[in-house]
C-alpha cells in the first residue's frame, strides 16, 4: 500500500496508476462469488459482510472497475471479472418484462427478486456497463448495449424535454418524479457509448442530456424559495411530473443516497467533468464544442467550492440549502473524488483554451487540496480503498467500507479521468 506520508505527487500519472492498482488489490482475492457476481458489501478490513444481497448499482459498477482495470493493466483475470460481472448483470438481474431488478437476494445460485422496480438510474448503468465491456474486448456485449439503449428509449426517453423519465414498476408503469441523477448518469454512459462503438447517436444523446440538465433544467432554480443569484443557475436534484421544480421532495429524509435534498456538492462538480469530457469528445468527433460548457462548467464548480468546501475541517460536503447555507455536513467519498476529477479537468481545459496562468494554478490549486484532504482522510493506508462517508469532523462513523453501489467506482474513475485529463490514457 502507498503509505500516508510523505504526500505523493497527486498530479503525477505514475502516482494515480499506483493508487488505482492499490484499490483493485483490495478487492483482488475475495469479490468474486464463484457461483455468480461479485460480492458487494465489505467491512473495512475487507470483510464480507452480506454475501447474499445483489445490487444493480454494485453489479454494473463492478464491470466498470474490472474492464477498466483489464484495459490499463493488462491482468487476465480482470478481463475474466469483468465477463463474470456482466453476465450476472444480463442473467440474474435482467426481468422477463425486459427491465433488470433493482435487488436481488442471489443464493445457492438462485436469484430472488427482492425489489422489482425499474430505474433510468439503473439503466444508464446497465448501459455504461456494457460499454465498457465492449471496449475491454468482449464482443458480445454490442448486443446488450443496443436492447438496453432501445429500452430506455421505449420506456422512459420523453423526447418532448430531452430528459427522462426515472422509475417504473416491474410491469412499466411510470412514476410521476422526475430526477436529474438518473439524466446525468445517462449522460456519462452516452459518451461511453460513443466512445465504445462511434454511432453518433450516442454522442447527440449526451449532448441533448448535457443541455437540458445544466442549462435548461439549471434555469428552473432560480424558482427555488429563498435562492440566492449565486445558487439560481446550479443543478437541483428534484423535479415534477412536468419538469417543475420540487423544493420539499425528500426534504428531511437523509436515508436515500440516491435522491438527496439540496444542491449536491458532488453532482455540481460531476456535471462540471461531464461538460468538460463532452467538449473534448465533440472535437474528436469533428463538432465543434460550445464555448457555453467551458463556462458553466467553471460556474458550477466554483459555486461547489464556494458552498461546499468546509473551512473548518477540510473537505467537500455533501449538500447546501438554496441560500447557500449547509444543509448535511457529511463527508462522502464520491463527492470528493469527482470534484478532485472536475479540478483537473478544468486545470487543463483552461489551459488548452489560452486562459491565464493564474486560472490554470487555481484550479490545481484546489485539486491539490481536495487530494491532501482525501488522501488523509477518506484513503485507508492500511487496508486499501477509500472509506465512504465521514462525519463532519472527519470522524469515522461506520466500519462498513463498502455497501450497496460503493466497489470504489467514483474513486478509480476520479483517477482514470485525471488520467485521460492529462492525456495519459
Amino acid at each position: 500500500m502507498l503509505p500516508a506520508t510523505p504526500l505523493p505527487d497527486f498530479r503525477s500519472p505514475a502516482f494515480l496508476r499506483a493508487h488505482i492498482a492499490d484499490t483493485m488489490a483490495f478487492y483482488e482475492g475475495r469479490c468474486v462469488d464463484a457461483s455468480g457476481g461479485l460480492f458487494q458489501f465489505f467491512k473495512d478490513d475487507g470483510s464480507v459482510y452480506d454475501a447474499r444481497t445483489r445490487h444493480l448499482v454494485s453489479s454494473t459498477r463492478y464491470v466498470f472497475t474490472q474492464a477498466m482495470g483489464w484495459r490499463h493493466f493488462g491482468r487476465p483475470a480482470w478481463q475474466a471479472n469483468a465477463r463474470h460481472a456482466l453476465a450476472f448483470v444480463d442473467q440474474a438481474h435482467a426481468q422477463p418484462q425486459g427491465g433488470f431488478a433493482w435487488v436481488i437476494d442471489w443464493h445457492d445460485g438462485h436469484a430472488t427478486v427482492t425489489d422489482a422496480t425499474n430505474h433510468c438510474y439503473g439503466l444508464a448503468f446497465v448501459l455504461l456497463a456494457h460499454a465498457h465491456a465492449l471496449m475491454a474486448g468482449l464482443a458480445d456485449a454490442a448486443d446488450g448495449l443496443e436492447r438496453c439503449w432501445q429500452l430506455m428509449e421505449q420506456r422512459f426517453w420523453q423526447p418532448e424535454h430531452s430528459l427522462y423519465a426515472d422509475e417504473a414498476t416491474p410491469d412499466w408503469v411510470v412514476g410521476p418524479y422526475r430526477g436529474q441523477n438518473a439524466n446525468m448518469h445517462a449522460c456519462e454512459a452516452m459518451q461511453a457509448a460513443w466512445r465504445a462503438t462511434k454511432d453518433r447517436k450516442y454522442l447527440e444523446r449526451a449532448i441533448a442530456l448535457a443541455e437540458a440538465v445544466s442549462a435548461k433544467l439549471a434555469a428552473r432554480s432560480a424558482d427555488l424559495p429563498g435562492v440566492i443569484p449565486e445558487c439560481a443557475s446550479l443543478v437541483w436534484e428534484h423535479f415534477r411530473q412536468d419538469w417543475s421544480i420540487d423544493p420539499d421532495y425528500n426534504r428531511d429524509d437523509r436515508t436515500n443516497i440516491f435522491r438527496p435534498w439540496g444542491f449536491q456538492t458532488g453532482h455540481q462538480t460531476e456535471w462540471t467533468k461531464l461538460l468538460l469530457q463532452l467538449d473534448r469528445l465533440c472535437a474528436e468527433a469533428g463538432v465543434a464544442p460550445a464555448p457555453a460548457r467551458l463556462a458553466r462548467a467553471r460556474m458550477l464548480f466554483d459555486a461547489a467550492m464556494r458552498f461546499g468546501w468546509d473551512e473548518q475541517h477540510g473537505g467537500l460536503v455533501y449538500g447546501f440549502k438554496p441560500d447557500g447555507t449547509l444543509y448535511d455536513g457529511g463527508k462522502y467519498h464520491w463527492v470528493q473524488a469527482e470534484s478532485l476529477a472536475a479540478a483537473a479537468w478544468l486545470a487543463t481545459a483552461a489551459q488548452d483554451t489560452g486562459h491565464a496562468p493564474d486560472v490554470v494554478a487555481h484550479y490545481w490549486g484546489w485539486y491539490d487540496r481536495i487530494w491532501n484532504h482525501a488522501w488523509a482522510h477518506f484513503v485507508d493506508h492500511r487496508y486499501g480503498a477509500w472509506y465512504r462517508v465521514l462525519d463532519a469532523d472527519n470522524s469515522k462513523v461506520t466500519d462498513e467500507k463498502s455497501p450497496a453501489g460503493k466497489v470504489d467506482y467514483h474513486d478509480m474513475g476520479a483517477c482514470y479521468d485525471v488520467l485521460a485529463a492529462l492525456r495519459e490514457i
